[in-house]
C-alpha cells in the first residue's frame, strides 16, 4: 500500500470515504441516488448536444454557451461519479495516487469542486457577458456577439481554465508528501481533503493556492455582477412591463445558480481560514455536492428546456415520431406483366 523512499513514505492509493457518518444500510440507497443523477445529468445535458448538432436554428452564440455548459457539466459527471457510485455500490473506495492526481485536477477544471471552477467560472462570465450585450446594446449584439466571436470565447475557455488547477496539481504531486494516512474524508479528491492527509508544511502551498482560488472566482464574479446591475438597471428603464418581467425571469433564474454556485463553495473553502469556524466531514460533503450536483442536473431544464425554441424543436421531435408510429403502412403492390 505504500511505496518506500529515502526522504519520505509516499501513500500508493487513497480511499475515498464519503459520508463519514453514513451507516451501511444506506450504502445501496446512496448509490442507487448517485447512479440517477449521473444518469439523468448525461442524458439531459447530451439531449443539448444533440439538439446543437442537428438544428441550424439553435447554432447561434447563446445556443455556444450551452452547448459549452452542457459538455462541462458532463464531464465532471463522468469524472466524479463513477468512483463515488462504486465507493457504496461495492463498497469500494480504492483509487490509485496517480488516479488521484487525476481526478483533482479534472475535477477542478469543470468547474464544481471545492477550490476552483475554472471552466464553469468563465463558462457563467461569458454567459453573463452575452446577456449584458444582448440587453444593454441590442443594436451592436449582432456585431459584437458573432458565432465566431463565440466559438473563441468559449475555446479560450476550455485551454486557460487549465492552467490553474494544473499549477496545483503540479504542486501536490512534486512537493506534497503523503506519509500515513489515505482515508479522503470527502467523495472525489480535492485539494483541501488532500491537504489533510499530507505531512508536508503546506503553509506556503495553501496561501498561495487560496489566493490563486480567489483571484480565479472572485475575478469573474465580480464581472458578473457588475453584468447583472447593468442588466437590472437596463430592464428598469424599459416601458414594457411584458418585457421586463419575460427578462426579469430570464436572469433571475441564471442568478439563483449562480449564488448556489458560488455561496456554499465560499464557505467550504474559506471556513479553515476563519478563526473559531468550523464545519463537520458530512456538513462539508453535503455543502460539496450541493453546489456539485445541482447545476449540472438542473442547466439542461433551467438554461434549455425554459427556452421556448428549443421546446419548440421538441415538439416537432415528438410529433414527427407520434405521426410515424400512427401513419398506416401502404400495402406492398406487385406488378403484373401481362404478355
Amino acid at each position: 500500500m505504500f511505496e518506500g523512499d529515502e526522504n519520505y513514505t509516499r501513500v500508493s492509493e487513497f480511499v475515498i470515504v464519503g459520508f463519514p457518518g453514513l451507516h451501511p444500510s444506506f450504502f445501496h440507497l446512496v448509490a442507487w441516488f448517485f447512479f440517477c443523477v449521473y444518469v439523468t445529468t448525461v442524458v439531459g445535458n447530451f439531449l443539448l448536444v444533440v439538439l446543437f448538432a442537428l438544428e441550424h436554428s439553435l447554432q447561434k452564440p447563446m445556443y455556444i454557451i450551452m452547448l459549452s455548459l452542457a459538455l462541462s457539466d458532463i464531464g465532471f459527471a463522468t469524472v466524479a461519479l463513477p468512483n463515488l457510485i462504486a465507493r457504496w455500490w461495492w463498497n469500494d473506495g480504492r483509487i490509485s495516487f496517480h488516479t488521484c492526481m487525476f481526478q483533482e485536477q479534472m475535477i477542478h477544471y469543470f468547474g464544481t469542486p471545492n477550490y476552483f471552477g475554472t471552466l464553469n467560472s468563465l463558462i457563467m462570465l461569458t454567459m453573463a457577458m452575452d446577456r449584458y450585450l444582448a440587453i444593454c446594446h441590442p443594436l451592436r449584439y449582432p456585431m459584437l456577439m458573432t458565432n465566431r466571436t463565440m466559438s473563441g470565447l468559449t475555446v479560450f475557455s476550455w485551454i486557460s481554465a487549465q492552467v490553474a488547477p494544473g499549477i496545483v496539481t503540479i504542486d501536490f504531486s512534486r512537493k506534497v508528501s503523503f506519509c500515513g494516512p489515505n482515508r479522503i474524508l470527502h467523495v472525489y479528491c480535492d485539494a483541501i481533503a488532500l491537504t489533510r492527509l499530507s505531512c508536508s508544511n503546506m503553509v506556503a502551498i495553501n496561501n498561495s493556492s487560496y489566493g490563486l482560488a480567489m483571484f480565479v472566482l472572485l475575478v469573474p464574479l465580480s464581472l458578473i455582477i457588475f453584468s447583472y446591475i447593468s442588466i437590472i438597471v437596463t430592464v428598469m428603464r424599459m416601458a414594457n412591463a411584458q418585457g421586463r418581467r419575460k427578462t426579469f425571469s430570464t436572469c433571475g433564474t441564471q442568478g439563483c445558480l449562480i449564488l448556489i454556485y458560488y455561496i456554499p463553495r465560499f464557505i467550504v473553502y474559506s471556513t479553515p481560514y476563519m478563526p473559531n469556524v468550523t464545519i463537520t466531514p458530512d456538513l462539508r460533503v453535503c455543502l460539496s455536492l450541493m453546489y456539485s450536483l445541482f447545476p449540472p442536473v438542473a442547466n439542461p431544464f433551467i438554461y434549455c428546456f425554459r427556452t421556448k425554441e428549443i421546446r419548440t424543436i421538441l415538439g416537432r421531435w415528438r410529433q414527427r415520431c407520434g405521426n410515424s408510429r400512427t401513419e398506416p403502412r401502404k400495402p406492398n403492390t406487385v406488378a403484373v406483366i401481362t404478355r
